[in-house]
């Protein structure tokens, strides 16, 4: 996490300049402008190997993704340092106690132990697992710890729906209830991680809705019905911006009917969000293209 320290700064009063103290920098917590001055001046942060890397923002949080291949990592180490390099010229300070690096890696063969990150001198702490904007990614890419999360959380909210029923509130309000604070915790990236769920953890997602559907008196959306739903419209979205890093891969078939089912070699890439997405959509208007092909290669995640 990078933050700002503070600056001397001389104020010129009437002509003369007055004493020099600290500026806090930054703009009040809570203020209207914060997301937008942070993407106007983050903007130049950019990787310098952008074919084997990339950078995700989103608020103050900065990701960086780096592809290893023939275990050479010197485009993500390069990356790192130029990340590390770019935070010093705008006065930025990275916490490395807040920095975790994950590396996932499914080669059969000819593994080799990475070196560790350094950062000003620091090592940066290599883990299984991490947080990423709510959800839980490990680095074998299985989904048991966010769903134990996600079930956590929902049991906790469904002690408040059992309080609300006793005290008579209508059903609509409970249902609207159940949406904002149960659905939305359940169903949080759901067209990343649901299909890949094991039925053990689908079990006890389902369990949620039924209780709550129980607690309510009426019938609630389940999860196919929800994944289905939310994979259809974001794959949707992305057909329509040319610009998603993703667009490429939606690529008409002949026929004009569907797009092209996308190659994968492993039901991990087949239950992922793309194939899943391109299998699910029907065909607009839509230029032809060649089809692409995936391949898995190690990638370091650096957050």
């Amino acid at each position: 996490d990078p933050s700002h320290p503070a600056h001397g700064h001389s104020c010129p009063r009437g002509g003369a300049t007055g004493a020099s103290g600290p500026r806090p920098p930054g703009v009040p917590q809570g203020c209207i402008l914060s997301p937008a001055l942070f993407t106007l001046f983050t903007h130049d942060c950019k990787p310098i190997h952008s074919s084997s890397n990339t950078i995700v923002k989103f608020a103050d949080d900065t990701t960086i993704v780096g592809r290893i291949s023939d275990n050479n990592e010197s485009h993500y180490r390069d990356g790192v340092q130029h990340l590390i390099k770019w935070c010093g010229n705008n006065d930025l300070v990275l916490n490395t106690a807040k920095i975790k690096e994950i590396v996932v890696d499914y080669r059969r063969a000819k593994k080799t132990t990475l070196p560790p990150l350094h950062i000003n001198g620091e090592e940066v702490e290599r883990v299984n697992d991490i947080k990423f904007l709510g959800l839980h990614i490990t680095k074998d890419l299985t989904w048991t710890i966010n769903t134990s999360h996600l079930v956590k959380k929902a049991q906790q909210r469904l002690f408040f729906l059992r309080k609300l029923k006793k005290a008579n509130v209508p059903t609509q309000l409970l249902v609207n209830f159940y949406r904002s604070t149960i659905e939305s915790i359940l169903y949080h990236c759901i067209t990343v991680w649901y299909f890949s769920c094991t039925a053990e953890n689908c079990q006890a997602l389902t369990r949620i809705v039924k209780t709550a559907q129980g607690i309510i008196g009426t019938k609630l959306l389940n999860l196919d019905t929800v994944y289905a739903s939310r994979l259809q419209k974001r794959a949707s979205c992305i057909i329509k911006d040319p610009t998603h890093p993703g667009h490429r891969l939606f690529v008409p078939l002949p026929s004009g009917k569907r797009y092209r089912a996308i190659r994968t070699h492993t039901n991990r890439l087949k239950n992922s969000f793309f194939p899943r997405a391109v299998a699910c959509v029907t065909l607009p208007q839509h230029t032809i293209a060649n089809s692409p092909s995936l391949s898995f290669t190690p990638y370091h995640v650096c957050c």
